[in-house]
């Protein structure tokens, strides 16, 4: 049944299934792929390539007399089986092969097919330069997740059929090739040298990889294998920096999933125009080059080793034990991304690791609450892409430390060995994972993956606490809110009391309580009032948290509790009682709390304190040691608008920072704060100058810094002054990373033009969306999504029919539905909310003073 994880009587959440899903299955298998043979000559100046590829087939049945391969758009010229030609039908999309002799058990056909292709869409990309891009590399790539390996040689294009490939390529002399597992031979010839690539170990076709450029390589080594960064001359320091940490990363990945590296090699190519971040191709892994950092990037981005240790993990969750069906893709992405946690509790510490599980809960909460709910492991869908969501990468990962709460570290590291062990080189299914659990720890966590994998959603909770002081009795009451009665939770929940010692050291009392029913309320005697309560100590499961807390009890736990998510947790339920004492004790947080992450947080909590007072914290803490504090504090500044936060953030673009994304944050807020103050109407006009500086005077690293500016411009919606400038940034040769954004942009400052601007936006996206490359596709889609006119809709919907990839094809429609809504809702009640907003603004001022009137008299 499609929706059972539903409340059937009340939906409360987006369908996943959008129109046209239907079940997925992986075909019958007329035998076992046992090799794949890819000969291949490599016309690069003229996007086309030609060879053969010859498929090894073991029959599994007797009497078949047909054999349909995966083929999109080749150009095929003779088929051989066994070196005979074979009579075949070719529709563009399916080929199938009419055997001249009907198959026996286990007797092999060696299948060749001679084709071509040119120009090819997807599958193999040919990067060259252009009029617009003149220092564009010259390189070849392949990317053929989810189904893409159809588009650049035929095959059995799904992931239940493994077997060991074999790439051999002809480049010319200056280019290198690189390809899955060991270099077995190369020949020099006059103008041109071949490549020929052996991978032993069995693999997917979505898996095989090849990359050619004019690389400069770059040799490591772990134990005697060796590992090798590939990326373009003149970025070797780069490389290093970001790649540099791979041997290590190996060792600590072997340790855990008790299962040494696997292959021959380990290789990673960072190529340009990469539509992903990373993919992790068997034993040679293709990066975005955008990953590469310079020195001043690694000082705040952690995110190109996060992607580092995440591609690698794969090698064994994704490479060694492959999913039978993409429908179970959350067991090696959700490992992968569970991976970056583990890493990063290894290399920086567990409360570094509980932040960076916070991240990945947030970003699928928001999938959840603003796209859709859906279970984790679903065969419905339109195209399987459509399953590499927060669902399966984040929510895999909160999955996956579940498994590592219940069980504890005893038991965790055991199972998860177990399960590499049983599957090496095997395909598995979530089943496989469960099984492996039970087999090394007799536990059946059946409960867990019924609650959270195949069905969706979390527990919402509501926790309120009271203090009997006669009978020293504590009461926890705990609800349950989220909406549909068939969607309880059953866990069992760990809660603390907090205390300290004379000493100042902090212990908890402990107890376990089974959360079962709508609501329950728990009663614990105590010698003695906590100090604190921690609901879920560790905050291990995943879940969302509503402390109903007394004052006293919130800024104890801000103070005290030992885990930093707990004190997160209490920072944003201060933030909601508001007022002065509350905001003392945040801001105390903000200067005196050890771990950076809490201060993070703290800040973006001071922000929405409507106080006077607010401002007056924020601009103590820009001088934070930790560049993520002083980005955070920039932002919530942002959101005071004021003339002394304009100030600050002008000051701070001035005289610059260390770090490119605190200025692309003073960039982005210098915008958003101009807009909500009273100020002369030149100040629009004084805010442009000094971003047209930014974008004139700071052009870097990936452009980070003048994205930010263009986004502070966008900030700026009824300027049509601003909207030139992005206009301008739009256009082909300014820099990919900065033409996205200034396409971005467009769909937010378009919201507050003037009509005929409106239309000049909706042309420029019109002509952008024709474009062809996947990730100003994605841009177009993103910025019509956020305009709230039909036009947008004709766009997206022309964008949806005519893009070959179905990532866009998703979105697109994702957006037409947003903006359906949109139009939709009431204009009034919109206009009622704006009202609102602007009489808190006016009583901000009063109620300030009034706090600090009560608070003197409390002194006195």
């Amino acid at each position: 049944m499609l929706h059972s994880y539903f409340d059937t009587e009340k939906p409360h959440h987006k369908s996943f299934e959008l129109p046209g899903a239907r079940p997925h299955y992986n075909p019958d298998r007329p035998g076992q792929v046992k090799h794949i043979f890819l000969d291949l000559d490599l016309d690069i100046p003229h996007s086309r390539y030609s060879g053969t590829c010859t498929i090894t087939l073991v029959p599994i049945r007797d009497g078949v007399k047909s054999v349909t391969l995966d083929a999109v758009d080749l150009t095929i010229g003779s088929i051989q089986v066994n070196q005979v030609p074979q009579r075949y039908d070719y529709d563009g999309e399916k080929l199938t092969i009419y055997l001249e002799t009907a198959t026996e058990i286990n007797v092999p056909l060696e299948i060749a097919i001679a084709y071509s292709n040119q120009n090819p869409q997807r599958g193999i990309y040919f990067i060259h330069p252009d009029p617009y891009y003149p220092h564009k590399p010259v390189q070849v790539w392949t990317q053929g997740e989810d189904e893409d390996s159809r588009f650049w040689f035929p095959c059995f294009d799904y992931p239940g059929q493994l077997s060991t490939s074999e790439i051999r390529v002809c480049v010319p002399q200056d280019f290198m090739a690189v390809s899955n597992g060991e270099l077995i031979k190369t020949e020099e010839l006059a103008e041109k040298k071949i490549y020929h690539w052996l991978q032993k170990e069995v693999h997917p076709t979505y898996l095989m990889t090849l990359t050619v450029g004019r690389f400069s390589e770059i040799r490591d080594a772990w134990h005697d294998k060796p590992v090798t960064y590939y990326v373009e001359k003149g970025r070797e320091a780069d490389a290093k920096r970001s790649m540099g940490k791979t041997p290590r990363m190996m060792e600590f990945l072997s340790e855990k999933y008790g299962y040494p590296y696997p292959y021959a090699k380990y290789a990673q190519v960072c190529v340009d125009d990469f539509i992903f971040g990373g993919m992790e191709n068997t034993s040679t892994t293709v990066l975005t080059d955008r990953c590469l950092l310079d020195e001043r990037a690694a000082i705040d981005n952690r995110n190109s080793e996060s992607l580092v240790v995440h591609e690698l993990a794969h090698q064994w969750f994704g490479d060694l034990l492959v999913i039978k069906h993409w429908s179970h893709a959350w067991v090696k992405e959700g490992m992968a991304t569970y991976s970056e946690t583990m890493w990063t509790e290894y290399e920086y510490g567990r409360e570094e690791a509980a932040y960076y599980r916070l991240q990945d809960m947030r970003s699928y909460l928001a999938e959840d609450a603003d796209r859709y709910r859906r279970p984790m492991v679903t065969h419905v869908y339109r195209e399987a892409i459509e399953l590499y969501d927060r669902h399966i990468y984040e929510k895999g990962a909160c999955v996956y430390h579940m498994i590592r709460s219940e069980l504890g570290e005893e038991l965790f590291w055991p199972a998860i060995q177990q399960f590499v062990r049983d599957n090496a080189h095997k395909t598995v299914e979530t089943v496989d994972l469960l099984r492996a659990i039970e087999t090394a720890t007799g536990r059946n966590l059946l409960f867990l993956f019924d609650q959270y994998v195949y069905r969706g959603g979390h527990p919402d909770y509501e926790v309120s606490y009271s203090w009997d002081g006669e009978s020293h009795l504590a009461k926890l009451t705990v609800k349950q809110t989220q909406p549909g009665k068939h969607n309880l939770f059953d866990l069992r929940i760990p809660i603390g009391f907090g205390y300290q010692d004379g000493e100042g050291l902090v212990a908890l009392q402990q107890f376990t309580v089974r959360i079962h029913e709508a609501e329950q309320s728990f009663y614990f005697p105590l010698t003695e009032k906590p100090l604190f309560i921690s609901f879920d100590i560790g905050n291990n499961y995943l879940k969302t948290v509503t402390l109903k807390y007394p004052v006293v009890e919130l800024k104890a736990q801000l103070e005290l509790d030992p885990d930093p998510l707990s004190r997160i947790f209490a920072a944003q339920a201060l933030a909601k009682k508001g007022g002065l004492e509350a905001l003392t004790a945040l801001t105390k947080a903000l200067h005196q709390d050890k771990f950076w992450g809490v201060r993070v947080e703290v800040a973006k909590q001071i922000a929405k304190i409507k106080l006077d007072q607010s401002l007056d914290a924020l601009l103590s803490a820009l001088g934070d040691t930790n560049p993520y504090v002083r980005k955070a504090v920039v932002e919530a500044l942002s959101q005071i608008k004021t003339h002394q936060s304009y100030q600050a953030l002008k000051n701070l673009l001035k005289n610059g920072d260390r770090s490119y994304y605190v200025e692309a944050a003073a960039a982005k807020g210098l915008g958003a704060v101009t807009t909500g103050f009273d100020s002369d109407k030149s100040q629009p006009d004084k805010v442009i100058k000094h971003l047209t500086k930014v974008l004139a005077e700071k052009a870097g690293w990936n452009e980070v810094v003048r994205s930010g500016a263009i986004a502070g411009l966008a900030e700026l919606k009824t300027s049509s002054a601003a909207l030139d400038i992005i206009l301008e940034y739009t256009k082909l040769g300014v820099p990919q990373p900065l033409r996205l954004a200034a396409i971005r942009a467009l769909g937010q400052i378009s919201t507050g033009q003037a009509s005929p601007d409106v239309e000049r936006v909706l042309n420029r996206l019109s002509e952008l969306a024709q474009e062809s490359f996947f990730l100003t596709q994605v841009a177009v889609c993103t910025s019509l999504g956020k305009m709230e006119t039909p036009k947008a809709i004709t766009i997206l919907r022309s964008l949806s029919h005519q893009t070959p990839d179905g990532r866009v094809r998703r979105l697109a429609d994702e957006e037409i539905n947003r903006i359906q809504e949109k139009i939709g809702k009431d204009t009034a009640l919109r206009q009622l909310r704006t009202e609102i907003d602007q009489l808190k603004q006016q009583n901000q001022e009063l109620r300030s003073r009034l706090e600090e009137l009560e608070a003197k008299s409390k002194s006195c």
